[in-house]
């Protein structure tokens, strides 16, 4: 009779929003998916970032394995990148290294942004297996989605340019995807995209091929331009990025207008 009179004069005993159970019923998956997206924007917010540099690519290659050199320079180049921005005389945070959060290029990047003292975000996803956080996102910047169609949104948002590394068949959907969006001008704004090792993406996609079978326009191969080292890769992206959102003439719409 005590608990179930406490229980009643409990005043958060009938706050829906206090109730985890409820909140992991499938009536209550609308309240979950908002909640992926409110998180990370007042995170965001508070931390004035407003640019991400997103880095992509496989969570099987380490800094030991044979495809080591991806990672070494993945790290080195989102340290140049993450210098060259908190160079920059900005009030916000411009151009913060971002990366799928887990191990392999995704903790290179955050490793490199971390070796030149800047701010990095990590954008996780439960997963049965390979993904788990690395240690150097920034506290405070490492979010775990549930939903992949969410965690999508937050890479696309923010991102003005992209760097993508070989992997499998989660960066293959990630780029894609972008470059779909940037093709169909979902994106009102300007997205510099490299793909890193020239030879592994002319192996893994035929873009010539989709030009020629009527797939795609020709001038859909401008989308994207290819990388094989890291002067190459940062030259590439600070061009862009000082020329899309730098450069006074060249102003864009901000992020807030797009349609993403």
């Amino acid at each position: 009779m005590n608990d179930t009179m406490n229980e009643r004069h409990d005043p958060a005993s009938g706050l829906a929003y206090r109730n985890h159970e409820f909140l992991d019923t499938p009536d209550a998956r609308s309240l979950r998916i908002l909640s992926e997206y409110l998180y990370p924007l007042s995170h965001f917010r508070k931390e004035q970032i407003s640019d991400t540099i997103v880095f992509f690519g496989s969570a099987r290659t380490f800094e030991s394995s044979a495809e080591g050199r991806y990672y070494k320079e993945a790290r080195e180049l989102a340290r140049r990148l993450t210098e060259w921005s908190n160079g920059l005389n900005e009030a916000t945070r411009r151009f913060v290294v971002c990366s799928g959060g887990g191990p392999g290029i995704m903790e290179a990047a955050n490793r490199g942004a971390h070796d030149a003292g800047g701010k990095s975000i990590g954008l996780n996803i439960g997963l049965p297996f390979e993904q788990r956080p690395n240690p150097f996102i920034t506290p405070g910047l490492s979010f775990e989605f549930h939903y992949f169609f969410m965690r999508k949104f937050w890479f696309a948002y923010l991102a003005k340019a992209l760097v993508v590394f070989p992997g499998g068949f989660g960066t293959l959907d990630e780029l894609t995807e972008i470059l779909t969006l940037a093709q169909t001008q979902k994106l009102e704004k300007k997205m510099v995209v490299v793909l890193y090792g020239t030879s592994f993406w002319r192996e893994i996609l035929n873009f010539e091929a989709l030009v020629r079978h009527g797939m795609i326009a020709e001038q859909d191969l401008e989308l994207f331009q290819f990388a094989d080292d890291v002067e190459t890769a940062f030259r590439i992206l600070e061009t862009g990025l000082t020329k899309y959102y730098l450069t006074p003439a060249e102003e864009v719409p901000a992020i807030s207008k797009s349609r993403v």
